[in-house]
């Protein structure tokens, strides 16, 4: 007959067991002694989630938080439990020392997550601007000149070639993908010449972005 395993969480690598000395000790720790049961859940709850999204931080971003040691093994942990009710149980725990962290921590945390989120949100942007002079360059004889007026220096004998190839390599209209909203597949000069576009609009990000914005 198999045994029931044992509730509990981990703290540096050691493992807590509900209702041990430990536990009991930790819970004492943890606890304020002006703070009311509910507000001490809701606190926790709020700052487990921050916990959660700590987890998918970007490892410079996390690594420049200076977070306590504690924590860090804490979290540590929980990436890899796999079984559910533990990782829930060690999540929790991480919420309570979540808790601990001053308000200066706190607000570091939520600006590396905003940090890391917008950085999410440019490069998706920038991808689909790519896409876009791509699709545009094939499809628009215009759009070579449009495109050489902003990237003077790209090389336009081989962006012409490029183009040129993906026109007579592009397969004819499926009707039937088309009407389940289907995208043809791309061929390789397609894909060169989003690689192109992609590195030209990625040089000219970068300066920008050193830059900053200009002065008033």
């Amino acid at each position: 007959m198999s045994r029931k395993p044992t509730k509990g969480y981990f703290v540096r690598g050691q493992f807590v067991a509900e209702g041990s000395e430990l536990d009991q000790q930790l819970k004492t720790e943890l606890k304020g002694s002006d703070t009311s049961r509910t507000d001490l859940k809701r606190e926790s709850t709020e700052r487990q989630k921050l916990g959660e999204q700590l987890m998918e931080l970007r490892r410079d971003l996390f690594e420049g938080l200076q977070l306590p040691e504690r924590l860090v093994d804490a979290l540590e942990q929980a990436e890899r439990i796999t079984n559910f009710e533990g990782k829930r149980r060690q999540m929790q725990f991480v919420g309570k020392l979540m808790r601990l962290l001053d308000d200066d921590t706190v607000a570091a945390v939520r600006t590396a997550l905003q940090e890391q989120h917008k950085g999410s949100a440019r490069e998706t942007l920038a991808l689909h601007e790519a896409e876009r002079w791509r699709d545009d360059l094939i499809e628009r004889d215009e759009a070579m000149g449009e495109w050489l007026g902003h990237f003077p220096d790209t090389d336009a004998q081989q962006l012409r070639a490029l183009v040129r190839q993906a026109r007579k390599e592009r397969p004819p209209p499926d009707a039937d993908a088309v009407s389940r909203g289907l995208a043809p597949r791309q061929n390789r000069s397609h894909r060169d010449i989003f690689q192109l576009v992609r590195e030209h609009l990625s040089s000219q990000a970068e300066p920008d972005a050193a830059q900053g914005p200009a002065d008033e």
